[in-house]
């Protein structure tokens, strides 16, 4: 497929907080061929989010840190040998902690977003940064310390094989990748504070390993949104949304959602509204929630269950990377047949003094 398209390179960066950039550099079509990102309205056109640094990773012996996050990762991705049940999982950790495995006693089992800041959408088999130092990735599923709120006796899991996340019971078994550390705070929190056991029964924290235990991240503001007259401002991330969240009558394909956003964009006087990158839309989900998994007192109006991101899946380029919001998931549609709603966002950029660089807030 590949082969049989025209060359093209990206165009502008846009720097961000608070969210990651998805490391997309090449923009694809409905049919998946690679076309220029000028204009296009694509992720890679303008490269929101935290930029990673080069070199990404730095390899201490058994561990990583990933210079991006502050997260030290284990360098062996398959430590455990074999899926575990999510019991198991935190329980291998917990004895990692007790024979002081690399000679710390800190290690956990990743929340979702710690996971998932370990992804490149511009890979797959594994989705991760090339040149990574990882050994004995699986390209499947890995657990994540995170309940799934629309079933507690779930949690979310991550496929490394092109970036998914969705949620199974805990009573199944996939692999696991410990971490260890509080990062940066770049990587938001997940909203998280409750414990549950493999039945959902809520249980106390203490001492279980477990996602509402630690809570790490980025906190969240408070009021995390405001309203503004452009739309609604996310002071975790800096993004302007579109207090209205349906910006088409009906679900639409993704090159109508695209060309939808364009023409919102030429209609704004200042606002320059994009359709948002996967990254963007997961940001918003707040995994204490489902049916809408947004955080409570959200200000948005006429929610639907799935958004088209602006994001490419690069394990098949002719599909393209879509928020559950219902669940949370993050998932794919194919461009030319899947039908999904559109959410407009866009990059509210402060000065070095804190001041926007736009009158976003006041037109």
């Amino acid at each position: 497929m590949f082969g049989a398209c025209q060359h093209h390179e990206t165009a502008t960066i846009v720097t961000s907080y608070h969210y990651l950039s998805t490391g997309q550099r090449t923009c694809h079509d409905d049919d998946g061929c690679q076309v220029a990102c000028q204009d296009s309205g694509h992720d890679a056109s303008f490269a929101v989010g935290t930029p990673w640094p080069q070199p990404r990773f730095e390899l201490h012996d058994d561990q990583v840190m990933d210079l991006l996050t502050g997260l030290i990762w284990c360098r062996n991705a398959g430590l455990a040998e074999f899926p575990l049940t999510w019991q198991e999982a935190l329980d291998f950790v917990a004895i990692m902690n007790r024979e002081q495995k690399f000679g710390q006693r800190d290690w956990r089992m990743p929340n979702r977003r710690e996971l998932r800041s370990l992804l490149s959408l511009q890979t797959r088999l594994p989705a991760l940064p090339e040149h990574h130092p990882f050994i004995n990735v699986f390209d499947g599923w890995y657990w994540t310390a995170t309940t799934a709120a629309i079933g507690p006796a779930h949690a979310w899991y991550v496929a490394l094989d092109g970036g998914r996340m969705f949620y199974g019971g805990k009573d199944q078994s996939f692999m696991l990748w410990p971490v260890r550390g509080a990062g940066l705070g770049l990587v938001p929190r997940t909203g998280q504070s409750l414990c549950h056991d493999t039945a959902g029964k809520v249980i106390s924290c203490s001492g279980f390993g477990q996602d509402g235990e630690f809570r790490y991240g980025a906190p969240w503001p408070e009021p995390r949104f405001e309203i503004v007259h452009a739309g609604v401002l996310d002071h975790l991330t800096g993004l302007i949304w579109r207090r209205g969240a349906n910006l088409t009558p009906q679900p639409v394909l993704w090159r109508e959602a695209l060309a939808a956003v364009a023409g919102l964009d030429r209609e704004a006087a200042g606002t320059h509204w994009r359709l948002p990158t996967i990254n963007e839309l997961e940001t918003l989900v707040d995994c204490a929630a489902h049916s809408p998994a947004l955080p409570s007192g959200h200000p948005f109006t006429d929610v639907q269950d799935i958004y088209w991101s602006s994001t490419t899946s690069l394990f098949e380029p002719d599909w393209a990377w879509a928020l559950y919001l219902e669940k949370g998931a993050t998932g794919v549609g194919q461009k030319r047949f899947a039908q999904f709603s559109v959410w407009a966002v866009a990059t509210f950029d402060r000065t070095s003094d804190g001041s926007p660089t736009t009158n976003i807030l006041t037109q």
